[in-house]
This record gives C-alpha cells, structure tokens and sequence, in this order.
C-alpha cells in the first residue's frame, strides 16, 4: 500500500524548519582578525610613524597577541607589505581601471591616460595614510618598499604595452613626459599637505588649486598625443 497524503491541514500544523545558524568558524575568524592587523598598522603610522611599526604596537592596535603577526604573517615586513599593498593606488585603484580598458585596447588614448592620472592626483590628495607610504618610500631604502615600487611599475606596463606602439616611430617620448607627471603629482601632494605651502603660487589645498593641476595634467596627455600625430 501506498503512503497516506497529508492534508493541508496536517501540513499547516507541522512546525517550520528552524533556520541553520551560520557559525562564524575559524576561517571567518582568522579572515577578520588578519583584516584587523592590516588595518591596525595604518593606525600605528598615523600616532607612532614608520619607526612605531612593530610587532607590539601593532598588535596592542588590533587588539590581539603579537604571536598572530609571525602566525598569520610569517613577518613584519609581510605585514606591513599587506597594508601598503592594499592602500597603493596603482593596485588597486587603477589596476581595476587598466583591466577593464585592457579588454578593449584599440579605445585606450590620451582621454582615459589623462582619467588614470588625474585620479592618481585625487587619491593622493585624500589619503593621508597613502601620503605617508610615499613619504616613507622616498625617505628609505628597503626591500619591502622596493617590491612594492617595482610591483606598481609591472601594472603600468601593462598599459605601456599597448599605448607606446602607436609612439615608436614619432619623436614624443611618451614613457619620459608621463613620469615627470607622476613625479609632479607626489610631490604637489606631498608638499602641499606636509605644510600647506604653494608652489609656483598654486594652493592645490582650494578647489581652484587642483582644478588647475588637473587641467594641466589633461593639456600635457592630450598635447603630446596631438604632437605625435597620435588621434586616439
């Protein structure tokens, strides 16, 4: 014989299944203790600067034992390399940016060159914890800060291989004009928010400031196309 149907009814009656609780789990937990390392040695740089970096005053930061940085870590420097590598804007920021326009190469030109750069000049200008990574960059020699160095320059050239082909045969040396643009942006950050002075009598601090340097970073990209006999 068959099995009885229930009736509505019966089905009516019957108690809801009671919802799997979502247990956090060791994983989770590690994930977030591992963010929370990351994110305390941003808070060590802005009280205690890059001599504050240490195992301790990272740890008494996050809130955990110092033991987690060689457990999670391996070392400091690893440590300290997560953090820089998740604030560094040409990993993140622009990396995004110059994937999506990788995908479609034959678009790239003077107009999404000059984008990459102005926001370059925007990031900078608004993260204090970036400025301070740079500062350290420029002010020592260390291999963790070379890596990182050498690591944004392999995302540019992803976007060198496809932009310098259509300047080869032209006199614009493209690669030298875009560095004294990068080189240009860190120190009018830098400076201009280390002590808030002008330079060349812009206050990149106003509005009207930085509306000027974005603009000239647009004149410079689109004038050297244009000189180059580039159309994109």
């Amino acid at each position: 014989m068959g099995r009885k149907k229930k009736s509505e009814t019966e089905i009516s009656k019957e108690p809801a299944p009671k919802e799997r609780k979502v247990l956090s789990g060791p994983l989770r937990d590690k994930s977030r203790t591992m963010a929370r390392m990351v994110a305390a040695v941003g808070k060590v740089i802005q009280k205690k600067g890059y001599p504050g970096l240490t195992a301790p005053n990272i740890a008494v930061a996050a809130g955990v034992d110092k033991k987690l940085v060689w457990t999670y870590f391996g070392s400091i420097d690893n440590l300290i390399e997560e953090y820089i590598r998740q604030k560094d804007f040409w990993k993140f920021e622009a990396k995004k940016h110059i994937e999506d326009l990788l995908k479609n190469a034959s678009v790239i030109g003077k107009k999404e060159i000059s984008l990459i750069l102005q926001s370059q000049f925007e990031v900078l200008q608004k993260d204090k914890a970036l400025q301070k990574i740079i500062h350290w960059e420029l002010g020592e020699k260390n291999k963790m800060l070379r890596k990182v160095a050498d690591r944004r320059e392999e995302i540019g050239e992803q976007l060198f291989s496809v932009i310098m082909p259509d300047f080869e045969t032209t006199n614009v040396d493209l690669r030298a004009k875009l560095a004294l643009i990068v080189g240009g942006i860190y120190y009018l950050s830098l400076h201009s928010k280390s002590n808030g002075s002008l330079v060349c009598g812009i206050d990149i601090n106003e509005d009207d400031g930085r509306r000027r340097i974005e603009k000239a970073i647009q004149d410079l990209v689109f004038e050297a196309y244009e000189r180059a006999g580039v159309s994109k």
